[in-house]
């Protein structure tokens, strides 16, 4: 059976090393006028909800996203050098998405809290998004929630690569809110304990797999394979 693979970006695939956070600082300025105050809370939000929370925390309504993300996509313009100059490819990582790029049935898209320009930035810097089928993925843009963007990946890569309704769909991701996220969507999940959260988080936030890091490549194969064949 064939086999939907999402990936999370930042701290699953990559370090972007304070990237992030200037990206929505900047953009937050572009909109409301001034510098904010406190940096942004990430750690799996989404860009919406991101940018919702800044203005709420400065007491302002939040603005039209229409121009909340021409903002973020001018603040991301140009960054692929500074990404590439401080941030890294997390352990494993250009191997482990090589590796499912060629399993047969399987589609490696992404499921990400960044909207697909600045997604496309941060792959980019670091050769990864030749790897991923970047046109079927879910983006920042599509839902301030996360769990709703399950749904937008899955049927974009329904519609492009003919896959049946019930093809089970695995998030790969860092944090509990991509955990919550694959269960509120009953979709399966690896965490990986390459951010913030330790194993023994992960697993308390509900994930039956989780992994040090992406190193062990034949490994996280076995499990994607063992979820195509339906014996997870």
């Amino acid at each position: 059976m064939p086999l939907i693979v999402l990936w999370d970006i930042d701290h699953t695939l990559i370090e972007n090393s304070g990237v992030s956070k200037e990206i929505y600082a900047a953009a937050f300025a572009a909109v409301a006028g001034h510098a904010p105050l406190q940096p942004p809370r990430t750690e799996g939000r989404t860009d919406r909800l991101i940018l919702a929370e800044m203005f709420r925390a400065h007491g302002m309504q939040s603005p039209a996203w229409e121009r909340i993300v021409l903002a973020l996509e001018a603040a991301g313009v140009g960054r692929d050098a500074d990404l590439a100059a401080r941030g890294r490819a997390l352990p494993g990582v250009p191997e482990a998405l090589a590796a499912v790029a060629v399993e047969p049935g399987m589609v490696s898209s992404v499921l990400t809290g960044n909207i697909a320009a600045n997604a496309g930035v941060k792959l980019r810097a670091f050769g990864l998004d030749v790897l991923l089928d970047m046109e079927c993925g879910a983006y920042g843009e599509h839902s301030e929630d996360r769990a709703a963007l399950v749904k937008v990946a899955r049927e974009h890569i329904q519609q492009a690569h003919g896959f049946p309704h019930d093809t089970p769909v695995v998030l790969i991701g860092d944090t509990p809110r991509d955990v919550r996220a694959a269960h509120d969507s009953d979709a399966h999940v690896i965490a990986v304990a390459s951010g913030i959260h330790s194993v023994a988080e992960l697993r308390a936030a509900g994930a039956a797999v989780v992994l040090a890091d992406l190193r062990d490549v034949s490994a996280l194969v076995s499990h994607l394979r063992s979820l195509a064949h339906g014996s997870d």
